[in-house]
């Protein structure tokens, strides 16, 4: 089997033992592309069978001068992947990829907005426009609900469970929760909803998608970013943004106004508290309220 017919075996392996979403199946299939590409450039004819440690180091090594070291970290990571899966498989007993190292490269903190600025981007909205409302219901829902942008994208109209409070997000690896909406949220995708999206043309296949486009199909992740971008340079926000400041910013401002790690991990859909607790690391003036305000010596 060439390079393609493994990638083809492990892309299915990925989304069927794995339950991996279609996007992160996509980036880790790309990691190995790019060692292929290394290898067809450099006229190195070996198979993923045959691959050896020394000729993953000249990637390596290669990748190091073109990429961050995060990046880097992500490639090996990705690669060493697909080489256990080779040996899970019996395609081959080791993995070239075991004794190299990751670059240590700290952990990058989220950048998050206040909500004073979280109320400038939403009052920069243009509500004279057709798009206008869909716009403010969405970036609420980001920042009201704590959503990846991917879930805001293929939230479908009955995921909504205004009745009972929440909404049924389905995250990472189809794996579906509930999660809580305020009124506040509420309201504005209902404006939107009875306002703004009973006039569009509905694309079939689209009529339960809750946020569509001006041709009546589902957004892509892509415009989402634009919208947000395009905002925080009309209020001249001087920060780099994106629709995951909004969750961010949610699962921060829930901290320091006294929720506890787990309700925050269980909204954000996070399966490890260990990812959950980068927020923490946010306010240390926070964690000192905490002590000073529950320890029984404080």
């Amino acid at each position: 089997m060439n390079w393609d017919s493994y990638i083809k075996k492990y892309q299915s392996y990925l989304k069927i033992e794995r339950g991996l979403s279609q996007n992160t199946i996509e980036n880790y299939s790309f990691d190995i592309q790019r060692l292929c590409l290394f290898l067809d450039n450099n006229e190195i004819e070996v198979s993923p069978v045959t691959i050896d440690e020394e000729t993953i180091q000249q990637f390596i090594y290669k990748v190091s001068k073109e990429v961050n070291p995060r990046s880097q970290a992500r490639i090996i990571s990705g690669l060493k992947s697909f080489f256990w899966y080779l040996i899970f498989e019996d395609y081959r007993a080791d993995n070239p990829l075991e004794l190299i190292e990751t670059p240590k490269t700290g952990r990058k903190l989220p950048d998050v907005l206040s909500v004073d600025e979280i109320d400038q981007l939403i009052a920069a909205i243009d509500l004279t426009t057709n798009e206008g409302e869909r716009n403010r219901a969405m970036i609420e829902t980001l920042y009201g609900c704590g959503l990846r942008v991917s879930e805001l994208v293929a939230l479908k109209i009955s995921d909504l469970f205004f009745d009972e409070g929440f909404v049924k997000v389905t995250g990472k690896g189809n794996k579906q929760r509930f999660v809580p909406i305020g009124d506040y949220t509420q309201k504005f995708i209902n404006i939107y909803k009875e306002t703004k999206r009973t006039h569009l043309n509905v694309k079939k296949g689209f009529e339960d998608t809750l946020f569509l486009n001006r041709r009546g199909s589902q957004l892509t992740r892509a415009m989402i970013f634009t919208i947000i971008k395009n905002l925080a340079l009309e209020i001249e926000l001087h920060k780099t943004i994106s629709p995951h400041t909004l969750r961010h910013s949610f699962a921060t401002h829930l901290l320091e106004n006294g929720a506890d790690l787990r309700s925050i991990q269980l909204m954000l859909g996070h399966e490890s508290i260990t990812t959950t607790e980068i927020y923490v690391h946010l306010d240390r003036t926070f964690l000192t309220q905490v002590l000073n305000t529950f320890h029984p010596r404080k």
